[in-house]
């Protein structure tokens, strides 16, 4: 049975327990014991305490005694302190005394001091108000005497300033004094601008004396200056325009006589045998001057110069885009001014050349450089300017000379047509008017094109150039037609049998056919006139395909070849089929066929539908039996040939054109095989004259 412990033990035991061992401050305390505590025996644990209370007396007598002379040093101070404390008190008894007998003197002192403050204040304010509304005597001097120099630009900007303070002036209650100011400032100014107006007129005037003057950064600011007074501005304008008129007509007028400096360059009347560079070299010059000019008058009036004479001058311009009132007068006119002068000298020997008589291709090389030249010079100008009127009207000029030229062309070539060749090809004359127009459209790919503009329409250069050709091979052909069926008339009144020959169709010309005494029918000399026609289109044509200028008028040859081949296809095939005797047959079959399909019946005094094919008197087994005879003949070429159309030049025309016949005839003789072999035609026993398909036709005509 466990023995139970006192209370008192047990908690000391507990505690003992409890107790950590490895605190930092149990630790501490027991190295400090082990620095005395040497003895571990029975005896020292019990006199443990007295040892530790007789250590702790120890250290506390070893500090007494080392702070016994810090404690006297303490003591002394002290007693200073005391010694400073009672001399205060004698020194703020003497300054109280002191207080007392100066007091009037400090007031004295305040008030004057509070009167230097506000006399020192009202001299900040005269100052403030001569700076703002008073000019000083050295800008006064630069205003009326001095030589115009920045100086002068600072006083006038000064007299600006103090006239836009004098306004705000007049808001307040010093209205009298404002306008006393507004009126002194407006004298200054206006004597200002008047002398700075004078200036700028000199030297304006002495700008004429040089070709190209140099515009100095003052009269830039000095013309800008006057933008404010537009009267004066237009004076100096008109003399700038004046000065730079008389002295560009003389640069002109030598540099067409006399050349330049040392004869380099050449006047530009030497290449007058020239008209293209004398009238190139001529708007040259003109575009030249125009820049020089053009960049002067923009130095001296356009608001947008740049000008760099200091921060007077910047101010200045600011002050004049706040207020700018615009002159009455533009650039424009200014140079339209100075250009007017050359106007007549250059207009009259562009019309010199003109009146020469250029050939075609000079006359369209001339208008072509006064176009570009004409809207590339208005874009500068302007299109109402006298150079820009002047330039329009000669380039019109050029234009009819060269329309004109094209229309005498036009007129002679109708007027005196060309005779139709042997073998059919085209007159020289239309050999001659592809080469021109092919040179017309080398020029007009290369022509100089204006910034602002595009090329102008060749359409019409074509067409006044070309149709009198087609016109005049219209005429040719015509001529050719009626001399051929005139000659075929006059032999078949003399007797000559005019199918005597037809059975074998040549290729030769019509002046073959009549000089062997055949009489050409109608429809041959209309084939041989559509084939002439044919050459000429084609030989226009094939040189212009691939220009793009001239796309829309090679369709319209297209469109007119393609005409004369269908007509000259139609022709031949119809006359092919006469010579067979098959021409009827196939017009009764589709007429009959046309019958059958409208489900009723045609009444035709030529052809009675109404019965069988067979039982027609044209379409008797033994007709058609003799139709396709010969037919066989042609197509075989026992009997002749069919045409081969060795007249027409061009190759795959011919090619075409004889493909289409084949086909056209495998097409009738289709038709008529067919209505042979169909029961419901009556022919008895069909195969006996039917020998060969369709289908062998096509092979035979090689479809």
């Amino acid at each position: 049975m466990a023995v139970a412990l006192a209370p008192g033990l047990s908690r000391k035991l507990k505690k003992v327990l409890e107790a950590r061992t490895d605190s930092p401050d149990l630790l501490a305390s027991l190295n400090t014991l082990s620095s005395f505590y040497t003895n571990n025996n029975q005896q020292a644990r019990r006199n443990l305490r007295s040892t530790i209370e007789k250590r702790a007396l120890a250290i506390n007598e070893e500090f007494l005694s080392a702070s016994e002379s810090a404690q006297k040093a303490l003591d002394a101070v002290e007693l200073e302190v005391a010694g400073l404390a009672e001399c205060c008190d004698k020194i703020a008894k003497a300054l109280n005394s002191c207080s007392a007998a100066t007091g009037d003197i400090i007031s004295t002192t305040e008030r004057l001091k509070q009167e230097l403050e506000n006399t020192t204040q009202r001299q900040e304010i005269v100052s403030c108000f001569l700076r703002d509304y008073q000019l000083s005597q050295e800008e006064v001097n630069a205003l009326r005497e001095e030589e115009l120099n920045e100086n002068f630009f600072k006083a006038l900007s000064r007299v600006q300033e103090i006239h836009a303070n004098c306004k705000m002036l007049l808001r307040t209650h010093h209205q009298r004094a404002g306008l006393e100011l507004m009126d002194m400032m407006a004298v200054y100014q206006e004597g200002a601008y008047e002398r700075l107006c004078r200036w700028v007129q000199a030297e304006c005037r002495n700008l004429g004396d040089n070709d190209t003057p140099e515009v100095s950064d003052l009269l830039k600011t000095a013309t800008r200056c006057l933008k404010e007074r537009p009267v004066l501005f237009k004076y100096c304008a008109e003399e700038v325009a004046n000065t730079r008129h008389n002295a560009l007509f003389r640069r002109f007028i030598s540099a067409l006589t006399r050349g330049g400096p040392g004869g380099m360059p050449r006047p530009i009347e030497v290449h007058a045998h020239d008209p293209l560079r004398y009238v190139g070299d001529m708007l040259g010059w003109l575009h030249q001057a125009l820049a020089s000019e053009r960049e002067l008058v923009l130095a001296l009036f356009s608001p947008d110069a740049t000008i760099n004479i200091g921060p007077t001058a910047r101010r200045f311009s600011r002050d004049l885009d706040g207020d700018y009132v615009k002159p009455e007068m533009g650039m424009s006119f200014i140079l339209d001014r100075i250009f007017e002068g050359v106007c007549r000298p250059f207009k009259v020997r562009v019309e010199q050349v003109l009146q020469s008589q250029p050939s075609l291709l000079l006359a369209f090389k001339l208008s072509n450089i006064l176009e570009f030249y004409s809207y590339t010079i208005s874009d500068l100008l302007g299109e109402e300017t006298a150079l820009s009127v002047t330039l329009f009207h000669v380039k019109d000029a050029a234009q009819r000379t060269f329309f004109d030229i094209l229309k005498t062309r036009g007129d002679k070539l109708l007027r005196y047509p060309s005779l139709v060749a042997v073998d059919l090809s085209p007159p020289p004359a239309v050999g001659e008017g592809v080469s021109v127009c092919l040179e017309l459209i080398d020029t007009y790919n290369s022509m100089l094109v204006p910034a602002s503009g595009k090329k102008p329409d060749f359409e019409p250069v074509i067409s006044a150039l070309l149709n009198p050709i087609i016109q005049m091979c219209d005429q040719a052909a015509e001529a050719y037609k009626s001399k051929g069926l005139s000659q075929s008339y006059r032999r078949n009144s003399t007797g000559f049998d005019s199918g005597h020959k037809l059975g074998k169709r040549t290729s030769s010309s019509m002046e073959d056919i009549l000089s062997n005494n055949v009489a050409a029918p109608s429809s041959q000399v209309e084939s041989l006139r559509k084939i002439f026609l044919i050459n000429c289109l084609s030989a226009i044509q094939q040189p212009l395909m691939g220009h793009e200028v001239a796309a829309t008028f090679v369709k319209g040859l297209n469109v007119a070849i393609e005409m004369h081949i269908h007509t000259l296809v139609d022709r031949e095939v119809e006359y092919i089929l006469e010579r067979c005797g098959m021409q009827n047959k196939v017009s009764y079959i589709r007429n009959h066929l046309k019958q059958h399909s409208q489900s009723e019946i045609v009444l035709n005094e030529e052809f009675d539908l109404s019965k069988p094919l067979a039982e027609a008197e044209e379409m008797s087994l033994s007709s058609v039996a003799e139709s396709l005879k010969i037919f066989f003949g042609l197509v075989a070429g026992s009997e002749g040939a069919l045409p081969e159309f060795q007249q027409l030049q061009v190759p795959q025309l011919r090619t075409e054109v004889c493909s289409r016949i084949s086909r056209v005839l495998a097409e009738s003789y289709e038709l008529v095989y067919n209505a042979v072999l169909d029961p419901e035609n009556g022919y008895p026993e069909p195969r006996t004259v039917l020998r060969h398909s369709p289908d062998q036709i096509r092979t035979i005509l090689g479809i």
